[in-house]
């Protein structure tokens, strides 16, 4: 004779006898590979290093990145919770997509605060000469504002390793002014204060605005981009350490740190893989 095993007793079986339970994936921006991974691990290691011979470190790096800003971006499912009794019924999150209409933002921010930001043009695309002229905008509105940075080698630039920002030019240019660049490893948002840290903060109170155009879009986000508070910047770079202890502990593994903000907003514009 047969045994016949019901849906409810396969359940049974998993969750009772063998304390199984259902997990849901994590997004991640990417599976990283060993070499990827001893890249990261490096990286944090040279971090601390640094941190560790120079006091002033933390408060000389000036973290650069770009990311989108849309016209329309719905709050996530996590954001949309809300308190009910268990009487209530439950609520719905409709499935909205976020708006064509977009800008993408350049911004550069050290311990003290905004340093340089500007908006990408419309039908613009971002390319080693456009970084450069940005680059060219930061260098004179350091000189202005930053005299302390003017000097040969007294800040470290923070950006990533895209491929705008390795252009011959952008190199030459730095490489002449002799601007300190941290070489930073692919898919290491976790360890860049722009993306665990900036552009979060930036983008929470836009969630499920309406704007009209791109101008809105841009006078919104540079509002909410000054009304940030000079000391969660300072934090920011100060957790960069515990970060980077978090991922040689974790040997090149994205820390849990990062999956909280992937929770509440998209931060950069590269994509996220589930793993």
């Amino acid at each position: 004779m047969s045994l016949v095993l019901t849906w409810e007793m396969i359940c049974q079986i998993l969750v009772e006898d063998l304390g199984k339970r259902k997990v849901a994936s994590w997004f991640v921006p990417h599976a990283l590979s060993d070499d990827q991974r001893h890249e990261h691990v490096q990286y944090a290691k040279d971090i601390i290093k640094i941190a560790c011979r120079n006091k002033k470190f933390l408060n000389s790096i000036v973290a650069e990145d770009e990311t989108w800003c849309f016209r329309y971006d719905p709050t996530t499912k996590c954001q949309s919770a809300e308190w009910r009794s268990p009487a209530s019924p439950k609520g719905k999150k409709f499935c909205l997509q976020k708006s064509k209409v977009k800008t993408i933002l350049v911004c550069f921010y050290d311990n003290k605060g905004i340093i340089h930001h500007e908006f990408v043009p419309e039908g613009q695309t971002v390319t080693g000469s456009f970084y450069l002229s940005v680059l060219e905008h930061l260098w004179k509105g350091i000189r202005r504002v930053l005299p302390e940075y003017s000097a040969p080698g007294s800040w470290f630039l923070l950006h990533d390793n895209a491929l705008v920002h390795r252009a011959v030019a952008v190199q030459e240019f730095l490489a002449r002014k002799q601007v300190c660049v941290l070489h930073h490893p692919p898919y290491s948002p976790d360890l860049s204060p722009c993306d665990y840290f900036l552009f979060p903060k930036l983008k929470l109170p836009l969630k499920e605005c309406l704007f009209e155009d791109v101008q809105d879009i841009q006078a919104a986000v540079t509002s909410s981009l000054w009304a940030i508070p000079q000391e969660g910047m300072q934090g920011s770079f100060q957790s960069l350490l515990d970060r980077a202890t978090r991922c040689i502990d974790a040997e090149g593994m994205y820390s849990s740190l990062l999956f909280q903000f992937y929770s509440l907003t998209s931060v950069s514009l590269h994509n996220c893989q589930s793993v």
